[in-house]
């Protein structure tokens, strides 16, 4: 079976890393949806397409996951034919992970199965908790896997982050 789990990946921290660590052994492929591939360089959306697609392949690589492909999937900002646009990206997959309720609603009505997966610690592992701890000075390197606190690292997107909070 092939698992579909989509999301921002604004960063790829731990939760994410967690979740695809499960689904690695219960699918034979997983495809990494990266939605709203076409923002960057806002406060919500500060790394790009090229810098998250580098964020998932250097964690999943270091962890050994191998069943799994990457797909770009911007957005279209029409929930009614969001569904429609997905699909026509990637179709080929048999379940759809998700635990955004309004996600799980748009594919469940249109006759998907839904599998929600478990938290882990979801107060800490989310990518708006990681870009306020970053813009704060806080400790925030323990919610990333080491691949992509070395890529922010690499790319100035602390100082971009900060940058940016500036600016709103």
């Amino acid at each position: 079976m092939k698992a579909l789990f989509i999301g921002r990946f604004q960063p790829f921290h731990m939760g994410h890393l967690l979740i695809l660590q499960q689904l690695s052994s219960q699918y034979e492929m997983i495809i990494v949806g990266i939605g709203s591939s076409q923002y960057h360089d806002t406060v919500d959306n500060p790394f790009s397409i090229e810098e998250r697609y580098q964020m998932i392949i250097k964690s999943l690589e270091t962890e050994g996951i191998r069943n799994y492909q990457i797909v770009t999937i911007p957005d279209i900002h029409d929930p009614p034919r969001w569904i429609n646009h997905v699909c026509s990206i990637v179709c080929d997959f048999d379940v759809i992970i998700a635990n955004n309720p309004f996600t799980k609603k748009l594919f469940s009505e249109k006759g998907y199965m839904v599998k929600a997966t478990a938290y882990f610690d979801r107060k800490r592992y989310s990518g708006k908790e990681v870009r306020r701890r970053i813009v704060h000075d806080e400790a925030w390197q323990d919610l990333v896997p080491a691949a992509v606190s070395k890529l922010i690292r690499d790319i100035d997107g602390i100082n971009r982050l900060k940058q940016l909070s500036l600016s709103q």
